[in-house]
């Protein structure tokens, strides 16, 4: 699955991005994702309940691979 983000401009616009220097401000990044909300427990737990993602279609694995014979 291959998400077109030109397709998509909005695609981060839910998402706010914060600087180092905010990061660091707020004690470092354990620091502030706790202040935000953040923890490995919900990390875990939205990654074991997201859909499962193959990055290449068969037909690109068979030229990756393809490709890396070749290489050799």
């Amino acid at each position: 699955m291959k998400t077109n983000i030109s397709a998509n401009k909005g695609l981060f616009k839910t998402h706010k991005s914060y600087s180092p220097e905010e990061i660091l401000a707020a004690g470092g990044t354990t620091a502030f994702g706790r202040r935000s909300g953040k923890n490995n427990a919900t990390l875990i737990k939205a990654l074991e309940n997201a859909p499962p993602i193959e990055p290449f279609t068969d037909e690109e694995w068979a030229d990756l691979m393809d490709q890396l014979a070749k290489d050799k």
